[in-house]
């Protein structure tokens, strides 16, 4: 199998099982880096649907499993959608590559990340007041008696940030061996190839 097929399907199963729960602090995980690394880098459908669909199969299976939540739980739905548009930022940047446009993209899609999902906790939370003072008290301390949400995006930054490096390392030792190896030789066809050492038939 050709190096280009399974090392994202490596990069993939890596994550489906690091998100075990227990396996990885709480929104430490590989998932924005996952998503923006592979859009980024993968061609065609591969880049859209193989990190989408890995994300997607993995909520499910947790939410079914671990978490015993129904399978197309509404948060869920609502992060799916979020990470479709953080596919479109990455393939949009994508445009002209280099590797720091991949870092400050995927930390720049973290931050928005952070953002969105916080805001739309508090629009469907009733514990938030719907007022400027209720928004920034999602997006910093949250709730009573639950771990600030500041700490959590500052988790999720972090992780995006060294899954980022190790997905784009993965990446160019993969360009790196592609580099090193030799062009194939020709074949030459022996029936259309004619030696020269042998005398060309007599025409009749």
């Amino acid at each position: 199998m050709e190096r280009k097929i399974w090392l994202p399907l490596v990069l993939m199963l890596f994550f489906a099982v690091s998100r075990w729960p227990g396996l990885m602090p709480q929104n430490f995980s590989a998932a924005h880096a996952l998503l923006f690394c592979a859009a980024f880098w993968l061609p065609g459908w591969m880049g859209w649907l193989l990190p989408l669909a890995t994300i997607v199969l993995t909520d499910m299976l947790l939410n079914s499993f671990a978490y015993g939540v129904s399978v197309m739980a509404p948060a869920s739905i609502s992060n799916w959608m979020i990470l479709a548009l953080f596919v479109v930022l990455a393939k949009w940047l994508a445009r002209r590559r280099s590797y720091l446009r991949l870092f400050l993209g995927t930390l720049l899609g973290a931050l928005l990340f952070y953002i969105v999902s916080n805001t739309v906790a508090w629009i469907a939370n009733p514990g938030y007041a719907k007022t400027i003072v209720g928004w920034l008290q999602a997006l910093t301390v949250g709730l009573p008696g639950l771990p600030p949400t500041w700490w959590f995006g500052l988790k999720s930054l972090l992780g995006t940030g060294l899954f980022t490096g190790l997905f784009a390392g993965a990446m160019k030792w993969s360009e790196a061996l592609d580099a090193t190896e030799p062009e194939p030789a020709l074949v030459e066809d022996d029936e259309e190839t004619e030696d020269p050492s042998q005398p060309s038939p007599e025409p009749a």
